[in-house]
């Protein structure tokens, strides 16, 4: 959903309730491999570690028998089928950390999410999230709205991307505004900060339409990959760039930076963060999509108080139909301070 993401706006899948089955048959390159080694090549999105628990926890068949043994080697033509059980969902406290409130009715709370507040816990961050934050504003009663682990969550940031979100108070609230999620009724608007410009000659506009996935390399990442790749979703972004920053600077003939305004059409993780690096503009402060040769020497000619830690990605505008009032409502967060700070120093590079 930038991944929002963008990251970073997504409408998040239902939950596993059931051990998703995994099947590999052992090619003849591959034979004389350890099973852990092998399988955790054949299925990227799960660690060796993972492998090895799933194979020691007996959840790992050969030919149809229980394999337990971690180190054995594989063989040409056999098959092995991996039952991944779903993670045991924590579920989480009360917490009082403030919001930023918008809107608020019983159906729905609109919060303006500073950068650095993750939307929901996770293995590695179970507490202080934006999730505790409303389970104390809101009560209890929020626990029973939605997936356990993440009440009234219908959509998410990335934990660096700042920005409206709008949480679910009831089940009615989570049903409607899924369902516009999935039919893209809302409309979501992002502001952007990128390094360089586009490497295409597109004017001031442009649509970036690339199929997204999990990077085979790293599962933390994702990736675009070519539209007949079996992985992945289909994931489009409409730019319009505002203002080119520093043009001719050390001696480039192109924009140091530029910023940017994008519109989503779908809503894929990490999106336009991935997108905008496709095209040449990786975000100012990507920390996992912007390690760029351009993107080091921007961030040397920037004075050292505006250097970014997060990428240059605020949520600006979100609009979608009131679940019970049939309203058509929008609201807007301002740019933080950190990027204001940052445009500032753009502007006199």
């Amino acid at each position: 959903m930038e991944d929002d993401e963008f990251a970073d706006l997504e409408a998040l899948d239902a939950p596993d309730v059931a051990p998703s089955l995994q099947e590999v048959v052992v090619s003849p390159e591959a034979a004389g491999e350890r099973l852990d080694k092998f399988l955790s090549e054949a299925f990227p999105a799960l660690s060796r570690s993972r492998i090895k628990q799933l194979i020691e926890a007996a959840r790992v068949y050969r030919d149809g028998v229980k394999e337990m043994n971690v180190s054995a080697k594989v063989k040409a033509g056999t098959h092995y089928r991996l039952e991944v059980p779903p993670p045991e969902p924590a579920e989480p406290q009360a917490e009082n950390i403030p919001l930023s409130i918008l809107y608020e009715d019983a159906h729905v709370l609109v919060v303006d999410k500073p950068a650095g507040l993750s939307v929901h816990p996770a293995p590695g961050n179970w507490t202080g999230t934006l999730v505790n934050a409303v389970l104390w504003h809101a009560g209890d009663s929020l626990k029973v709205v939605g997936a356990t682990g993440r009440p009234g969550i219908v959509h998410r940031l990335d934990m660096d991307t700042s920005g409206v979100m709008v949480v679910c108070k009831s089940e009615f609230a989570l049903a409607s505004l899924g369902r516009q999620f999935q039919d893209r009724t809302i409309s979501r608007r992002y502001r952007a900060f990128g390094v360089g410009q586009p490497k295409s000659p597109w004017g001031k506009a442009g649509r970036v339409e690339a199929r997204l996935a999990r990077d085979p390399r790293d599962r933390k990442r994702m990736a675009v990959v070519a539209e007949t790749a079996a992985a992945g979703k289909n994931a489009a972004t409409n730019y319009e760039i505002v203002k080119r920053f520093g043009i001719g600077l050390h001696g480039n003939p192109g924009a140091a930076a530029t910023e940017m305004v994008c519109v989503l059409e779908t809503g894929r993780t990490h999106q336009i963060r991935v997108h905008m690096a496709h095209i040449g503009m990786p975000l100012i402060g990507d920390q996992v999509y912007g390690d760029t040769k351009a993107a080091r020497a921007l961030n040397t000619a920037l004075p050292e108080a505006v250097r970014l830690q997060r990428q240059a990605l605020h949520a600006e505008t979100l609009a979608f139909t009131h679940p019970a009032t049939s309203e058509r409502m929008s609201f807007q967060s301002d740019l933080p301070e950190d990027l204001l700070a940052l445009r500032a120093v753009l502007s006199d590079l």
